[in-house]
C-alpha cells in the first residue's frame, strides 16, 4: 500500500480532480462497483434517520456529488426534500441528470466544505437531518471540527447527523488485517496496488490526503456537543458514525 504520509504531504488536487470533466468520467466509469458497495451502506443511512416514511421533513446532503446518498433518503420517505451541497459545477451537472426523477423534491446549492466560515443562504439555518457520504475524509482534521459544529449549529434539535466514510486503520497491526481480509476477498487486489499507474497514484494520495482513524472523528463529534454518539456499522476501513443535537 502506498505511504499515507508521503501522500498527505504532497500537493492537495481535490479541486483539480473533482472539478474536472475527468473526475465525472472516473466517477461514473466505477459506478457499478461503487453502487453495489455502497447501496446498502446508504440504506442504513436512511433508517438511521428518526421519520415516519410519509413525514415532510429537510435534508442536507454536504459533499453531495451526484446526489446518491440523498436519492436513497428520497426513496425511503415520500414527503422528504434533500438539498444537496457541492462545489464540483461538473458533478451537480451530472447530479441533476440522475436526478430528474425527484423534481420538485431537491435543489442544489454551491458549498466548498473545505472552507470555514458562514454557510450559503441556500443552506438552512435549521435542518431537520445532515447526511454526508465518501467526503468528509477530504478535508483536514481542524476542518473536519469545525465543520461538526457548523453541522450542529444548523441541525434543528433533535437532528441527526450521520456520515458515511472511510477511515485510516488506527496502527500497522490493524493495517495488516484489513489488507488481508481484503486480499482473500479479491485476489487482484495486491496486484493493483503493486501496480498503480501514475493517474492512479494520484487519485490514491488524493483519497488518503487527510484520513484518519475513526477514533479521533468520534471525538470531534462529542467536543462539537453531538450526543448519542455512536459507530453504527463498520466494516475494514468504511464506517457510518454519527449523532444528534441535543433537544
Amino acid at each position: 500500500m502506498p505511504d499515507n504520509e508521503d501522500a498527505a504531504a504532497s500537493e492537495d488536487t481535490n479541486a483539480a480532480i473533482w472539478k474536472s470533466d475527468i473526475g465525472v468520467s472516473y466517477w461514473k466509469s466505477r459506478e457499478n462497483d461503487r453502487v453495489r458497495r455502497d447501496a446498502e451502506r446508504r440504506v442504513l443511512m436512511a433508517e438511521l434517520l428518526p421519520f415516519a416514511p410519509d413525514e415532510a421533513f429537510t435534508f442536507v446532503d454536504l459533499g453531495a456529488g451526484t446526489g446518491a446518498a440523498a436519492r436513497t433518503v428520497l426513496d425511503h420517505y415520500s414527503a422528504a426534500h434533500a438539498i444537496l451541497a457541492d462545489y464540483s459545477p461538473q458533478m451537480m451537472a451530472q447530479g441533476a441528470v440522475e436526478l430528474e426523477p425527484y423534481a420538485g423534491r431537491y435543489s442544489y446549492v454551491e458549498f466548498d466544505l473545505s472552507a470555514a466560515g458562514d454557510w450559503p443562504a441556500g443552506l438552512p439555518r435549521q435542518a431537520d437531518a445532515v447526511i454526508s457520504s465518501l467526503s468528509v475524509h477530504h478535508v483536514n482534521d481542524e476542518r473536519k471540527q469545525s465543520l461538526f459544529a457548523e453541522i450542529l449549529a444548523h441541525l434543528a434539535p433533535g437532528g441527526w447527523y450521520l456520515n458515511y466514510d472511510p477511515v485510516k486503520p488506527p496502527d500497522p497491526v490493524a493495517e495488516e488485517a484489513w489488507l488481508r481480509a481484503g486480499d482473500r476477498r479479491d485476489p487482484s487486489a495486491q496486484h493493483r496496488r503493486q501496480h498503480m499507474t501514475d493517474e492512479e497514484k494520484l487519485r490514491y494520495a488524493n483519497h488518503v490526503r487527510y484520513m484518519i482513524p475513526l477514533e479521533p472523528q468520534v471525538g470531534f463529534l462529542r467536543a462539537a456537543g453531538f450526543e448519542g454518539i455512536d459507530v453504527f456499522w463498520k466494516e475494514l476501513d468504511f464506517v457510518i458514525y454519527g449523532g444528534r443535537r441535543p433537544l
